[in-house]
């Protein structure tokens, strides 16, 4: 009885329990994710003025090499103490830094190097159509 009911127990923890602990990569992929939907939506919701002109674009691919450059730029930048929600997006762009720098650095593979690429929106892929000849 005792052997059931310890195996139900450690069922249950094992299903409870995530499946997998994140990964530098992981963590880096989606603070990035998180930090260019924060950047878009600020875009959209502060009005153009000294505070938001003063921001470089911020459109993050942690496969580009030029990555590191662009963190760099946006956490230098002047502080918006007026706008709450830019301080808070240079915080989370400063931990991204500090991940990728320190604590995955050798995690970490470039695959690009399109400095231009992190000045524009990502680009959704455009279906492909099959022409037929």
């Amino acid at each position: 009885m005792k052997l059931l009911l310890g195996s139900v127990i450690l069922s249950l923890l094992l299903l409870s329990a995530d499946s997998a602990p994140l990964t530098c990569y992981s963590r880096v992929l989606a603070l990035s994710k998180e930090i260019t939907e924060s950047y878009e939506t600020l875009q959209k919701s502060i009005p153009s003025g000294p505070c938001m002109d003063s921001l470089p674009a911020l459109y993050l691919d942690v496969h580009n090499s030029c990555v590191m450059t662009k963190l760099r730029e946006f956490i230098s930048t002047p502080q918006c103490g007026k706008f709450p929600r830019v301080t808070a997006l240079k915080k989370k762009v400063r931990n991204l830094y500090t991940i990728m720098n320190s604590v995955c650095k050798r995690d970490l593979v470039f695959f690009t190097n399109d400095c231009g690429a992190l000045e524009r929106p990502l680009s959704t892929p455009a279906p492909t159509t099959a022409v037929s000849g």
